[in-house]
């Protein structure tokens, strides 16, 4: 329980962050053009609000509302998704969105997405600034790979160790960097201390997608960082730094598959492999009934393998931010035509993947890369020329420029509404995917 919710209090800051600064994208362009903003709101409201508050001599009325979707800011003589057709049907005013030339219209548009963006390259720069850059490199991490079947079918091996795509050095390994490997022809591994190059299939993107495991995942070796004293690996003599490489006559096994083992194997005698002081050494354990021998051990990924270091001053870390935010988005923007396959669309998720991306304990680090990458994703979905979206009136305002006919109001109204009905329609099923996968 204590995991949900901090789980859900960093989703509900993280989407307060965006939600915040993308309609301030909105506000602060309509405020530069003089076109009134009558209401800004974190979340929406129907039918009452959270809080309100209309500072004196403002036009605009400021609040926070009980459903936590995203937020809006109601700009004069703008059809959204408040759908006010009273002030539409007046005539039009100099204070009115729609009473601005069309480039003027079309900057308050993407303001929100610019900020969206803005915001993901200044969190980049300022995790840079702070933190640096720590990671492994994928050919330092010796234990190689725990591949999916549907990438053991490609030709893959649990073991492997990734070296490069096309050639490319694959550097460290993450979300970006394994699906470099999947669009990639060839990929070089090392296996058994040689070279093997692996042939890409075309169709290993839908295959794991369909299997939904996943490619790869890093193999930890299993060292010991402290050992219980009412535990049955204090009775085997097991001790803090030991390296436990197996059981019985296996000395190739990673963290996961020790724990499965003892798992499998409950109250029953096992002989396990181990390194203490560069040197071999086997002793018996007998894993409780809840398949645990009561050590701990570690499970950080920079603490178990070589890491490489960059640190950047404050200077610096803006472009190398910026450099991250764009990489970022060219590798959403390449996984992004998978969603409109059938094994895409199975993995799409709703608020409780969402949350699931964020740490079980408070992580400033993962929390604001988290939010960056969220940023990111907001500010290329909302660009998308859906109608409802900034992206759908964004294309309706080019279309005007170029046919210099603006599309009348009612095609408008309509438009929106369609737009309204396939938002709804995919959050009900990206929250129905979650709730399917927590039920079955």
């Amino acid at each position: 329980m204590e995991t949900i919710l901090i789980r859900t209090l960093q989703l509900i800051l993280s989407l307060s962050i965006l939600v915040i600064v993308h309609e301030f994208g909105h506000f602060i362009f309509a405020r530069i053009f003089k076109v009134r903003v009558e209401k800004f709101y974190l979340f929406f409201n129907p039918w009452f609000t959270l809080f309100k508050y209309k500072p004196k001599n403002s036009e605009t009325e400021y609040g926070i509302g009980w459903l936590p979707l995203g937020g809006y800011v109601k700009i004069s003589g703008l059809i959204d998704e408040s759908m006010d057709k009273e002030q539409l049907s007046q005539p039009p005013q100099p204070w009115e969105f729609r009473s601005k030339p069309a480039g003027q219209r079309l900057l308050i548009m993407v303001g929100g997405v610019l900020m969206n963006f803005i915001l993901a390259f200044a969190i980049y720069a300022m995790v840079l600034f702070a933190w640096g850059e720590k990671y492994v490199p994928s050919k330092n991490i010796t234990l190689g790979m725990s591949f999916s079947d549907a990438a053991k079918t490609a030709g893959f091996k649990d073991g492997d160790i990734l070296l490069a795509a096309d050639g490319k050095d694959i550097g460290a390994v993450s979300g970006s960097s394994l699906f470099s490997i999947l669009e990639s022809k060839e990929v070089t591994v090392m296996r058994n201390g040689e070279e093997t190059k692996i042939t890409i299939p075309e169709d290993i993107i839908q295959k794991i997608l369909a299997e939904g495991k996943g490619f790869a995942a890093s193999r930890y070796p299993y060292v010991v960082t402290n050992v219980e004293k009412k535990g049955s690996a204090n009775v085997a003599g097991i001790q803090a730094g030991d390296s436990v490489v197996g059981v019985g006559e296996r000395t190739d096994m990673d963290l996961a598959e020790i724990i499965n083992t003892f798992k499998e194997n409950k109250e029953k005698e096992l002989h396990l492999n181990l390194y203490r002081n560069n040197e071999l050494v086997q002793l018996s354990v007998i894993p409780d009934t809840a398949g645990i021998i009561g050590v701990n051990f570690k499970n950080n990924i920079n603490d178990l393998y070589k890491t490489v270091e960059i640190h950047y001053g404050f200077f610096a870390s803006f472009p190398a931010g910026i450099r991250m935010g764009v990489q970022t988005l060219k590798d959403y923007i390449s996984q992004f035509k998978y969603v409109f396959t059938k094994e895409g669309a199975k993995s799409l998720g709703g608020f409780g993947t969402i949350a699931s991306f964020f740490p079980p304990s408070w992580d400033w680090y993962r929390f604001w890369m988290m939010t960056a990458f969220f940023s990111i994703i907001l500010g290329f979905m909302n660009i998308l020329p859906i109608p409802a979206l900034d992206g759908g009136h964004v294309l309706f305002l080019l279309y005007e420029v170029i046919t210099r006919r603006k599309p009348s109001e009612k095609f408008m109204e309509y438009a929106q509404i369609t737009g309204m009905i396939l938002l709804l329609a995919l959050l009900l099923y990206a929250n129905g995917n979650d709730l399917f996968r927590a039920l079955f």
